[in-house]
């Protein structure tokens, strides 16, 4: 496979995670507010609220039984990014909900597009350092 199509299969891939996470997210009573919301540090795959809270979610797609839980690749400086994008949304928005980042890890079935599971993490990080805005 072309490093061409390698990067085609996980574009695709991810948007299939968003997807499956945005349908499990209504399921819960979410309504969702914004995909792939971008700003000059970086992007949010999906923004979802209800009554309660904003979730500004991270997802990461695999296929199942990965070597490394896909959460892992969501390191320090991939939150803050978020971090600092979730603070230009409740700017640009005024949402007056308590933010919460949460990571959702999506399983698929081994090179297929269907689901195996996912696991959905409530607050997976919290503000931190110099970039608390909240």
């Amino acid at each position: 496979m072309t490093t061409c199509n390698m990067n085609k299969e996980k574009i695709i891939k991810g948007s299939v995670g968003e997807e499956l996470t945005c349908k499990y997210l209504m399921s819960k009573g979410y309504r969702i507010a914004a995909r792939n919301y971008r700003s000059k540090f970086g992007e949010i795959d999906i923004i979802a609220c209800n009554e309660r809270c904003i979730a500004f979610v991270e997802v990461k797609t695999r296929n199942k039984n990965p070597l490394n839980r896909p959460c892992m690749a969501v390191n320090r400086s991939k939150r803050m990014k978020i971090m600092k994008t979730a603070y230009m949304y409740l700017q640009e928005n005024k949402v007056n909900l308590m933010p919460r980042f949460d990571i959702s890890e999506v399983y698929l079935m081994n090179n297929t597009h269907r689901l195996h599971h996912i696991d959905y993490m409530e607050g997976a990080f919290i503000q931190e350092g110099d970039y608390a805005y909240f």
